[in-house]
């Protein structure tokens, strides 16, 4: 047999991450960028001046990327979808019958 060299993946389980964007946040990132495609498209075919497509889109971009990068560092890999799950969750049940809590609930 000849000498064979084989890498080993030591990253099995781990969550898909691509310079610091964990996860779900990658594919935020790329709809948002596809939609600011689709948005600079639109504005040069209505007639926008180029430059300011450009400077729209430009902005948007930074400030999508901006907001991506901040939340993948504040939520982690989960964190985004515990934070909504929290926010579902009632701070308070109340019950005006006793009904609920008798044998039966009749």
């Amino acid at each position: 047999m000849a000498n064979s060299i084989y890498q080993v993946n030591k990253g099995i389980n781990k969550s898909i991450e691509f310079k610091g964007l964990k996860a779900q946040y990658i594919w935020y990132l790329a709809i948002g960028i596809l939609a600011l495609l689709i948005l600079f498209s639109v504005l040069y075919i209505l007639g926008i001046n180029q430059y300011i497509c450009m400077a729209i889109i430009l902005s948007g971009g930074s400030a999508l990327t901006y907001k991506v990068y901040g939340m993948s560092r504040k939520y982690g890999e989960h964190g985004m979808m515990k934070a909504l799950a929290k926010r579902s969750v009632p701070k308070v049940v109340k019950v005006n019958s006793r009904k609920v809590f008798r044998k039966g609930g009749k």
